[in-house]
């Protein structure tokens, strides 16, 4: 088996986003007979946020996408690169509104549930367009800017982002309590 590739390692990681997408929709579906839990929809958020953003797209954008700005990209794939931290921007967007309305939500206000599942049906049509535009026309052309050298310490950048990536999710956690006093 040859060495893991950048995109090989983001590819991996969107087929869980895709599994973990089905898994929100399948408890969507069920929302008609049951109401979801709030927990549950925390436990989304957290998905979103930590691996979906920081994790997921914190590697395309802190490590992919800032080494082929150090290149020069054709118009057609600076353009792809310009939409998809756009698009970026749109998830992060769209994960901050289910926060808010998810505080709504535990104080019983139902029109914040119906705001909930529609940005989470948003959120479940996005992911996978965006995966596809990455995984069959971004990185294929992405990786060619570089040789096999860059994509091996690409590669082992990638890895070390992930080691880091459980401490930061917790020391932050403990910086925002110590701030807040409580």
């Amino acid at each position: 088996m040859g060495k893991m590739r950048p995109s090989g390692a983001l590819m991996i990681e969107h087929r869980l986003i895709e599994r973990f997408i089905n898994v929100v929709m399948e408890k969507i579906s069920a929302a008609g007979t049951q109401k979801p839990d709030p927990v549950f929809i925390d436990t989304v958020v957290d998905f979103f946020r930590t691996y979906a953003d920081r994790t997921h797209h914190g590697k395309e954008e802190d490590i992919l996408f800032r080494d082929l700005a150090k290149v020069k990209l054709s118009q057609e794939h600076a353009e792809i690169m310009a939409d998809l931290v756009e698009e970026h921007k749109q998830a992060r967007k769209n994960v901050g509104m289910i926060i808010e309305l998810n505080e709504k939500y535990r104080k019983n206000d139902m029109n914040a549930l119906k705001g909930i599942i529609d940005t989470l049906k948003v959120l479940a049509q996005f992911y996978p367009v965006h995966i596809r535009k990455e995984d069959e026309v971004f990185f294929p052309a992405a990786l060619k800017y570089f040789n096999s050298e860059k994509i091996d310490n690409m590669t082992a950048e990638f890895m070390d982002f992930d080691r880091k990536m459980i401490h930061e999710k917790y020391r932050k956690i403990t910086e925002h309590y110590e701030n807040k006093g409580s």
